[in-house]
């Protein structure tokens, strides 16, 4: 009998919580104290790459937050979020490099989470990103090189992972 070797072996590298605001300022404030309250860790302000002057963003200015969780944090995060999406993920939520993003309307629907009128309603995107071990070559400083083909996540690798590990059905 064959062994399977360690190194094809997908694993969740991180999961990115992000909730967009489209304006810095109060909104902004409320939509960091979801995240924190949602994930125990403190959210980062995603800035504005371009000009829209018809919504009203300038170059620089803070539009929304993340966080990225690794781990035993991402592992626990996506059974909760899972589970509002009641373990069911449409197929066009993976991409062809073995990626995962599905969006959750409303934070209310987390089993901890209440209805604050002062805070609102705020919905976010999960993006989930699948390696396998080896990676590194792709983020480290020196001798940094492009993972080859055969290592790289398929899409069916991911859905396979996804429907083992967190008994996800995937709908086409």
């Amino acid at each position: 009998m064959k062994q399977e070797n360690p190194m094809y072996k997908p694993r969740i590298a991180k999961v990115t919580v992000n909730i967009g605001v489209g304006e810095a300022g109060e909104r902004l404030k409320k939509a960091e104290t979801v995240l924190e309250s949602l994930t125990g860790h403190k959210p980062v302000e995603t800035i504005s790459k371009t000009t829209n002057k018809e919504w009203g963003i300038r170059k620089g200015m803070p539009i929304g937050c993340k966080v990225t969780l690794r781990g035993k944090d991402a592992k626990d995060f996506l059974i909760r979020a899972f589970k509002i999406r009641k373990n069911r993920i449409p197929e066009y939520s993976f991409d062809d490099d073995g990626n995962v993003s599905f969006g959750i309307p409303d934070h209310t629907l987390f089993e901890d989470q209440k209805y604050d009128p002062e805070i609102g309603i705020f919905g976010m995107d999960v993006c989930i990103t699948i390696e396998k071990p080896g990676y590194r070559i792709k983020h480290r400083r020196i001798a940094r090189k492009k993972i080859p083909k055969k290592h790289r996540v398929t899409r069916e690798e991911a859905v396979e992972f996804l429907s083992k590990k967190f008994n996800l059905e995937v709908v086409t």
